[in-house]
């Protein structure tokens, strides 16, 4: 979940805030954003002077399984914002239609053809904006770090990324047990776990598993139980997982 605000703008309705559609990163590190076209931000960049404004995109995560407290961490991105125009249209259109199904959504025939105007595609007047980034922030289980612009493009997708949440459900459904039982890798505070505990997948990514345990007076914390090495696809994520398990039996 994100949202776009450019500080400074004033708008009676939105704030200054806009809702990206949906949003990807550019080999080079630049976000790419899909927004409404009247909103603050399309109106903004569309109306100044190449790389004048200013903007914040920030990113919520949460989870996606039903448990109390579901934020589970925070991003902020910073930079510049302006409309991607002429030849550039067409690859950035194509960038955002890879990693999302919004092709209708873009006009991607329209975004083919030439420049009809301040960046507005499709039938409900959508603009593509590029975010340079300039500084980044992450908020989340392990604390609160900055990200510097190049460590931010350096970063590849977690290949874990678009299966996370049908993979959580697997895991709370048919693997629950085995989930609770890895209280038995917490050491001292892995005995509190008893048997009337809930352990509940709430967070999957190539590094790690993140389990939310709830005893029965509804006090609950989160473990992270990190794979011996990163995992590229569901097929080695299946064998960490195999190992974790049969840790916590031993």
């Amino acid at each position: 979940m994100a949202s776009l605000s450019v500080p400074g703008v004033e708008d009676p309705d939105e704030s200054g805030l806009s809702a990206p559609v949906c949003r990807t990163v550019t080999p080079g590190g630049d976000v790419l954003l899909l927004v409404p076209g009247d909103s603050a931000a399309a109106r903004a960049a569309a109306h100044a002077q190449d790389d004048d404004v200013t903007a914040v995109m920030e990113i919520t995560d949460v989870a996606p399984v039903s448990v109390p407290h579901r934020i589970r961490g925070r991003a902020w991105v910073a930079g510049w914002l302006t409309p991607v125009r002429n030849e550039q249209r067409a690859e950035a259109a194509m960038l955002l239609a890879e990693r999302h199904p919004v092709g209708e959504l873009l006009g991607i025939g329209e975004a083919l053809q030439p420049d009809p105007g301040p960046g507005l595609y499709g039938r409900t007047a959508w603009m593509m904006l590029r975010l340079e980034v300039g500084e980044g922030a992450v908020d989340d289980l392990w604390g609160a770090e900055p990200v510097e612009p190049d460590e931010f493009a350096a970063v590849a997708p977690d290949p874990l990324a678009a299966h996370e949440a049908e993979l959580l459900q697997h895991l709370h459904t048919a693997h629950s047990e085995q989930v609770r039982g890895l209280c038995a890798l917490l050491g001292d505070r892995g005995q509190a776990c008893g048997l009337r505990d809930r352990a509940v997948p709430v967070g999957l990514d190539r590094f790690g598993l993140r389990v939310r345990f709830t005893d029965a007076e509804q006090r609950s914390f989160d473990a992270r139980f990190d794979f011996p090495e990163p995992v590229r696809d569901v097929t080695e994520l299946r064998r960490a997982m195999h190992l974790l398990f049969e840790a916590a039996a031993e």
